[in-house]
């Protein structure tokens, strides 16, 4: 039910780091113990699997063994299979506990209500979450850097509102697929835009024609067809294309429903995605800000397929893991718990991670105050176009702040 692997690890990329604290020759009574963490997601499941991101992981503790230390000590990153179930989600974390783990770092798990509390009582921080779940925007002991769900789909909604006459959104008919509709209709309603058709769908099917064509309706010309089925994105845009060439239909997405390996598999510049719209919390993979990313895969991950650094999994947790560093460093030879690590979070602002965020701080002026999400701290989202079979900048490109969309309340009702 459980598998973990385990590598001894010390250092990190020195070029994404704002602190650095040297190993002091001599110093008396200075731990060598290593630094326990662990990095949790489902994986080969019938739903959403985010193996890159324990993949990232383990990447990471082997570039910092290569690298020379956080401060001297060895990290130890375990991993563990949450398998998209909340019993195995709370297995996980228990085990964090039991293996005294000094944070979680870089995790997937919808089951906010099933991991937290263990957590929380050990005094254990979540940091760098995928951000599906909402106990990530609401535990003070969360530290996300990414504006999670509500973000990625107010953005979208924004973005869809300046192209799309009508709307429809195509998503899980699931507890946490329930949230999708309030989110992006509030980037709708922001311009001005109605709420859109909320088409459920279920999260496992092998086939989405019903949906699909629910989805299109009888008005196709300028409507807008956005699908977040995670990885049952792919079967739902493959049931759409089946239904044949319907003019003036766009589609769209988010990232971590559509990535560039759904693009490649689906046939490139041919794919039905060719000329989606997409919205994400970072970067395109493309953008030189994800350059130390990927020679750390290239040098460490030694041909580990899982990671796609592409993928927004392996990415989050590459940022997750980039913050611990930072974090860890600034302790110096101090002492590295939980409890030290939750205290360091807590005061830290304006770290840096290389561009591919803003400046992240959990500080009490850092949190945004989004209502039913006061742990925010990233509002930050970018828009993203699928041209010749590649995810590429959109518009302007660069960052998009969609805080006040977040706190502006959504009309009911559907279009």
């Amino acid at each position: 039910m459980r598998r973990y692997v385990r590598f001894g690890a010390v250092g990190a990329v020195a070029s994404l780091l704002l602190t650095a604290c040297g190993v002091v020759p001599g110093l008396s009574g200075q731990s060598h113990d290593p630094i326990v963490v662990m990095t949790w997601a489902p994986e080969n499941t019938n739903s959403t699997n985010m193996p890159g991101m324990p993949a990232m992981a383990q990447a990471y503790a082997r570039m910092v063994d290569a690298q020379g230390g956080l401060n001297g000590r060895p990290l130890k990153v375990l991993t563990c299979d949450e398998h998209n179930d909340l019993i195995r989600a709370e297995q996980c974390a228990q085990d964090a506990v039991d293996a005294k783990a000094v944070a979680v770092v870089g995790s997937y798990s919808q089951y906010g209500t099933s991991f937290m509390g263990d957590l929380e009582v050990a005094g254990i921080p979540y940091l760098g979450g995928y951000g599906v779940a909402p106990e990530e925007f609401t535990s003070p002991l969360s530290y996300p850097v990414n504006g999670g769900a509500p973000a990625l789909l107010a953005g979208s909604g924004r973005q869809l509102a300046g192209v799309c006459r009508n709307i429809a959104l195509v998503r899980p008919d699931t507890a946490t697929g329930d949230q999708y509709p309030e989110f992006l209709d509030a980037g709708l309603a922001s311009l001005g835009h109605r709420p859109a058709l909320d088409v459920r769908a279920p999260e496992t099917a092998t086939d989405y024609s019903a949906a699909a064509t629910t989805a299109i309706g009888d008005d196709a010309p300028g409507r807008c067809v956005t699908a977040v089925m995670g990885d049952s994105t792919g079967t739902f845009f493959d049931s759409f294309r089946r239904l044949g060439d319907e003019t003036g239909v766009r589609t769209a997405s988010v990232l971590g429903s559509v990535e560039q390996s759904l693009l490649d598999s689906t046939g490139g510049a041919d794919s039905p995605l060719e000329g989606a719209y997409a919205t994400s919390w970072y970067p395109p993979a493309s953008d030189p800000a994800w350059n130390a990313m990927r020679d750390a895969v290239n040098r460490y991950a030694f041909g580990d397929t899982r990671i796609d650094v592409a993928d927004p999994g392996a990415e989050t947790t590459w940022i997750a893991y980039t913050v611990l560093a930072t974090v860890v460093r600034s302790l110096g030879h101090g002492q590295v718990t939980a409890q030290t690590v939750h205290d360091a979070l807590d005061h830290a602002h304006g770290l840096s991670t290389g561009g591919l965020t803003p400046p992240l701080g959990w500080r009490y002026a850092d949190q945004l105050g989004v209502p039913n999400y006061p742990r925010m701290v990233n509002p930050d989202v970018t828009y993203q176009v699928v041209r010749d079979g590649e995810l590429t900048g959109f518009g302007k490109g660069g960052f998009v702040d969609v805080r006040t969309t977040l706190d502006r309340p959504t009309p009911g009702g559907g279009s």
